[in-house]
């Protein structure tokens, strides 16, 4: 048997991605929803529809400081002779003249009506007074306080918010589901709303494992590796809107990993391990978590992925709350891809978002690349719209050097189990890392 068969049937061994990815995710439910004050939630996902109970606005109201006025008082402003009580303009044309009975400021309360040849002073956000259908901004004034004298006539309408015009009451502001953006925050305080039924954001703990990890702020050196992947991976979780937490480093201790998963279960929605999910000897994390125990299986089942870089992947439960655990492999690069294949949409599932995977758009490929066969590659990207319409895409380093190709990256290439080649010019699917939820 030739080599490329001997790979072939490796890969024919391998669990599909989708099939892998869809037994993980039915097991996972959306956490429990929370009523909490509109000032918390932000940056959580709606748990239920939100229907406007009030108008927005509220009230009519100016839209721009100016002079609330009867429209019908204003149409001789415009006529170049025989026009309503006035004089000749700055610019020839006829100007109007009207009474100002007062003024009115965004605390105003009292309702007030006006009566031909009469106006209100108004700021934006005041009421508007009873039978005004326009507001004359300022500048096409002579800005008079007890008389006006109005150079420029207005549409009908002009300068005027109606109550409900944006938003009227009973709308639909957002469907369960979608993400708290802080403009979405405004509209819920606008519409008289100041709780909101939300997902909460999920608590992720990230554990990195090897006797072999030191901490950040020196060099590795043979014997010692910089532990990356446990601060790579709580700015991951971080970016999804996770409240995550780094445990730091444990090191490949049968009772101490045990240990350590318990106690992280108290607050914990899910965990995050890397490292030690192959079948070396050194791979501790998959020989401790998937060992039977009186006749039962081990709480995380370890699966070979047809996916690259990184094909072991662990999933399962620990702790009697049987806490959602992910465990992803000790390769940087290889740990990035496998929380933005796994452990990206766990966690966006449990927060109740929607859809739990990134945006991808098909797109044009400027170079020729070859790919692994029988696996679904995550290669790293540089993807830009075209002029006119549709996008390019450019390969990154991947494979072994999957990791700095990450750090340049906004898109990740999809190649699938079929592709070993793909040419310049072809279409491939392309995730957008746009930094976003």
């Amino acid at each position: 048997m030739t080599a490329t068969a001997d790979a072939e049937a490796a890969a024919n061994e391998l669990t599909p991605l989708a099939d892998y990815l869809g037994s993980v995710l039915r097991r996972l439910r959306a956490l429990p929803p929370l009523d909490l004050d509109l000032t918390q939630a932000y940056g959580n996902v709606l748990a239920e529809d939100v229907v406007a109970p009030h108008s927005y606005p509220a009230f009519d109201q100016a839209a721009v400081d100016g002079y609330a006025a009867r429209w019908e008082d204003l149409s001789g402003a415009s006529r170049a002779a025989g026009g309503y009580a006035g004089r000749s303009g700055p610019s020839g044309s006829r100007t109007v003249r009207l009474n100002v009975v007062g003024d009115l400021g965004a605390a105003s309360w009292r309702p007030v009506r006006l009566t031909p040849g009469a106006c209100f002073s108004v700021a934006a956000g005041a009421p508007l007074p009873i039978a005004a259908d326009v507001v004359v901004p300022v500048e096409w004034t002579d800005q008079g306080m007890a008389a006006v004298e109005i150079f420029r006539t207005p549409k009908r309408g002009y300068g005027v918010r109606r109550a409900g015009e944006e938003l009227p009451a009973g709308t639909l502001l957002a469907r369960a589901g979608t993400y708290v953006s802080p403009a979405l925050v405004a509209v819920f305080a606008a519409t008289g709303i100041g709780h909101v039924v939300v997902r909460p954001s999920p608590r992720v703990v990230i554990v990195a494992t090897g006797d072999e990890l030191v901490d950040v702020g020196r060099g590795s050196q043979p014997g010692q590796v910089v532990d990356a992947n446990s601060h790579a991976l709580t700015a991951a979780a971080a970016e999804v809107g996770a409240l995550a937490y780094r445990v730091g480093i444990c090191d490949d201790d049968p009772e101490g990993l045990r240990g350590l998963l318990e106690d992280q279960t108290l607050r914990a929605d899910l965990i995050i391990t890397t490292g030690g999910t192959g079948t070396g000897p050194g791979d501790m994390v998959r020989r401790i978590l998937s060992r039977r125990e009186g006749g039962r299986a081990g709480p995380v089942t370890f699966t070979e992925v047809a996916l690259y870089p990184g094909t072991a992947l662990g999933f399962g439960t620990v702790g009697a709350e049987e806490v959602p655990v992910v465990c992803l492999p000790g390769e940087p690069g290889a740990a990035l891809i496998g929380f933005e294949v796994l452990a990206r949409p766990a966690i966006n599932l449990l927060a109740g978002a929607e859809p739990v995977f990134r945006p991808s758009v098909r797109a044009h490929l400027l170079e020729t690349i070859t790919s692994p066969g029988g696996l679904r590659e995550f290669r790293p990207a540089h993807v830009a719209e075209r002029r006119g319409g549709g996008y390019t895409v450019q390969p990154l380093p991947g494979g072994k050097f999957t990791l700095s190709g990450l750090a340049e990256a906004n898109g990740l290439m999809v190649l699938g189990e079929r592709v070993t080649m793909a040419a310049a010019g072809s279409t491939v699917d392309v995730l957008l890392l746009d930094r976003r939820r």
